[in-house]
This record gives structure tokens, C-alpha cells and sequence, in this order.
């Protein structure tokens, strides 16, 4: 394999890292905020408040987004050994 198509796939492989692993970023950096603005705005200082839904927001956003994220993995994987 020449060198500039390993670069390419490279390249493909961290563009696919960013691309799935965002969404589920976003939505805890979300979540943390409307945590943290409760937490101040009602003054409850409690350290569970703060993980628990983010903890849930994170694990629907992965059950919903997952097989989507697993497709995209797929189609690289595919791609990079040649199969399509």
C-alpha cells in the first residue's frame, strides 16, 4: 500500500473519529450546562445532580446514535481493507 493512501486513511480515520464522537459531546457539554445553571440557580450543591443526567443524556445519545455511529465505523473499516 503506497504511502499517500495510507495518509488518506489516516486522515479518513481521525475526520470519522471527530465526526462520531461529537454528537455525544455535545450533548453532555449541553446537559452540563442546564446542570449547572439548576445547581446555581437553586444553590443545591449536591455532586450526583451534576453526573446522574448527564450520565443518562450520554447513554440515550449512544443508544440512538449508535447504530448510526456503528455504520459509519462499518463503511470505513470496509473501505480501508478494500472490501467495497
Amino acid at each position: 500500500m503506497p504511502l499517500a493512501e495510507l495518509v488518506t486513511l489516516a486522515q479518513q480515520a481521525l475526520v470519522l473519529s471527530l465526526l462520531v464522537s461529537v454528537p455525544v459531546l455535545l450533548v453532555a457539554a449541553a446537559v452540563g450546562l442546564l446542570s449547572a445553571i439548576f445547581q446555581a440557580a437553586t444553590q443545591v450543591q449536591d455532586a450526583a445532580l451534576g453526573h446522574f443526567p448527564k450520565f443518562i443524556a450520554v447513554c440515550l445519545a449512544l443508544a440512538l446514535g449508535g447504530p448510526w455511529m456503528g455504520r459509519q465505523i462499518l463503511g470505513f473499516a470496509l473501505r480501508a481493507f478494500g472490501a467495497q
